[in-house]
């Protein structure tokens, strides 16, 4: 179904694969709402999230105004339901130009990698909305989840390792993004399956950019602060969890 080389790595940087009472659970036919709806609204986090850092960290003030106005329209039809699928076809592949913070070392190399993940997951957001058309699931927004919180909440305050930590953790929740749709893949129907194998190669390179980010910005050994989140994030995927998302943990019958 998919190229298993791909996951080894991602495999091997998780503590945990996901249990499976969670796939028992994301397979139901009436859970395929919350999974959808779930799994596009992470799609525009993730965007909002690589947007942020490029803001705080490696862009002039009016480059970040422009950049915002990007993710804008996906926001307003998630929390706003203004616009829809003809309005924000094409609206992804929309290229800002940007002008660098002067005495940001790594701002262009920050900027490249962000940029690209942020396309990406706008277009995924895309697709998820033409999914859930197809099938009839009408959108609704939903509270997130405890998982990203469960690990920013660790986050240093003081910089660079404040940025470093932020990096980490979006390495994870890539890894763990890619590694839950291979699970879920052989559990859904063909048109939801083939569409989460089509995203394993883009996840899995999401999480290595963080990761070499980490590196370069930290300029020392970061594997400490890698184990330390990782510990953090199978503790959040194999502890019982009530609220049932695409990052949850074990659900509570």
């Amino acid at each position: 179904m998919f190229d298993q080389t791909l996951l080894e790595p991602i495999l091997s940087f998780l503590k945990c694969e996901t249990p499976d009472e969670w796939i028992s659970e994301a397979s139901k036919p009436e859970n395929l709402s919350i999974i959808l709806r779930d799994h596009m609204l992470c799609e525009l986090k993730a965007a909002q999230s690589a947007m942020f850092l490029i803001r705080k960290y490696a862009v002039d003030k009016e480059s970040g105004v422009r950049l915002t106005e990007w993710v804008k329209p996906y926001e307003e039809y998630a929390y706003k339901r203004i616009g829809g699928l003809k309005s924000l076809r094409g609206k992804s592949n929309v290229t800002k130009q940007v002008t660098l913070r002067e005495g940001c070392s790594y701002g262009q190399e920050l900027v490249d990698k962000m940029v690209l993940l942020i396309k990406e997951e706008l277009h995924h957001f895309y697709q998820v909305m033409e999914l859930m058309e197809k099938k009839g699931v009408p959108y609704e927004l939903i509270e997130a989840g405890r998982y990203a919180k469960g690990l920013l909440k660790h986050v240093k305050t003081f910089e660079p390792d404040a940025l470093v930590d932020k990096l980490i953790i979006g390495a994870f929740i890539e890894a763990r993004s890619c590694e839950r749709f291979a699970k879920l893949a052989p559990h859904l129907d063909e048109d939801l399956s083939k569409f989460y194998v089509s995203l394993l190669r883009s996840e899995a390179r999401h999480y290595q950019d963080y990761l070499s980010l980490a590196e370069v910005i930290s300029g020392k050994e970061i594997s400490e602060r890698v184990n330390f989140f990782a510990e953090i994030e199978a503790e959040l995927i194999q502890a019982a969890d009530e609220d049932f998302k695409f990052h949850s943990g074990k659900p509570i019958k």
